[in-house]
């Protein structure tokens, strides 16, 4: 009885390490798939490129004219590269659709602007600005009274700003974030069944659906942010603030992955010469094109496991 006893023992001990064996070394599982990117499908179709401010349109209303150096202006830079930008954009990746939110000098007002980019279906929203920091108030001594010296406040230019800033936007401005969202997925083919937006914001699925695609498109943002910034970084050399979350209105109303691209700061005479040159504008062109096809790359493997 004691050996049938030791020998169940024994082939219970065999069995767990056998089976210890084979859960401690089989092969990794393959990488998880998003479910919003699950389907084979999925392709990199439309890119939306926005080049920030203008000038006054001829039928007049609200224009932003951007920052502006001191010889450029942000309007003139912002148009030039996005120019650039859609060029290399059609020459490197073909089968990409670009749509430019303006081509012209004269400014779109935000909200038309992520119209355009809603209406065309835009996978990608790319918008270039240039920055500016705002003039520091100093204290200066003009002179003495009763042997104490007398200060005014003077307003002098801060050019300490260099570099890049990439931005995309905040989570706590949900709102247009959400209509943006449910608009979209109303434009759709002709043989959907839609519902309206008043229907799908009392629909508790829907809106379980609309925070899921917001917090995608958020952390996408942010992946493909991260990549223009290493680009500017590590390929270029240039300075960078970073990768900011922060409320932007076209950023805001557009409902796909959005960075918005400060590309230097026009009151830094340095950067001023950079941002105006062939070469600057050609290699913040190349940074973003190569930062693009690495997120596509991604995108699309993702879609594939």
């Amino acid at each position: 009885m004691k050996n049938k006893a030791l020998k169940r023992l024994i082939y219970s001990l065999l069995t767990f390490v056998i089976s210890f064996t084979l859960l401690s070394f089989k092969h990794p599982s393959p990488i998880k798939k998003d479910p919003l990117l699950a389907d084979s499908s999925f392709r990199i179709r439309t890119i939306i490129v926005d080049a920030g401010h203008g000038e006054r349109p001829p039928e007049g209303g609200r224009y932003s004219p951007g920052t502006q150096g001191s010889y450029s202006f942000e309007r003139d830079i912002t148009l030039s590269i996005a120019k650039k930008l859609q060029a290399e954009f059609e020459k490197d990746m073909p089968d990409v659709k670009i749509v430019m939110t303006r081509t012209n000098k004269y400014d779109v007002i935000w909200g038309k602007r992520a119209e355009i980019a809603k209406s065309n279906r835009g996978d990608l929203f790319i918008s270039i600005h240039c920055n500016a920091l705002p003039n520091r108030t100093i204290r200066e001594v003009v002179g003495h009274k009763h042997h104490k010296p007398v200060y005014r406040s003077v307003s002098v230019p801060d050019r300490s700003g260099k570099g890049v800033l990439l931005l995309v936007y905040s989570t706590n401005r949900i709102g247009p974030q959400n209509e943006a969202l449910r608009e979209n997925e109303i434009i759709g083919d002709d043989n959907k069944v839609e519902t309206s937006v008043e229907d799908k914001a009392e629909d508790p699925m829907a809106v379980i659906m609309l925070n899921r695609m917001k917090n995608k498109f958020r952390k996408q943002s942010i992946r493909l942010a991260d990549l223009i910034n290493d680009e500017f970084t590590q390929t270029d050399g240039r300075p960078s603030d970073g990768v900011r979350e922060q409320v932007v209105f076209v950023l805001d109303h557009t409902a796909m992955p959005s960075v918005l691209v400060e590309t230097g700061y026009l009151n830094n005479h340095d950067d001023e010469d950079y941002l105006n040159s062939e070469k600057g504008q050609n290699e913040i062109v190349a940074s973003i094109v190569r930062a693009v096809e690495k997120y596509r790359d991604e995108a699309e493997a993702v879609s594939k496991n």
